[in-house]
């Protein structure tokens, strides 16, 4: 499997990437953690998780 960019749709909480989410640059994002963020730091850690769904079909591609 590859994912070679993002799937995002139209409103701000669709959005599917850190640049989206945080307007180029121009909007900070508060972390989990309290920090904030408009892009993604040295050293942060980044999981991704994927799965597909149809009705009560689900398929989980795990974490990286």
């Amino acid at each position: 499997m590859l994912g070679s960019g993002t799937i995002s749709g139209p409103t701000e909480d669709s959005f599917g990437s850190m640049l989206e989410l945080s307007w180029g640059g121009q909007k900070t994002l508060k972390m989990n953690n309290g920090s904030e963020r408009k892009f993604i730091n040295d050293n942060d850690t980044v999981i991704i998780r994927g799965y597909c769904q149809k009705d009560n079909l689900r398929i989980g591609f795990g974490e990286v």
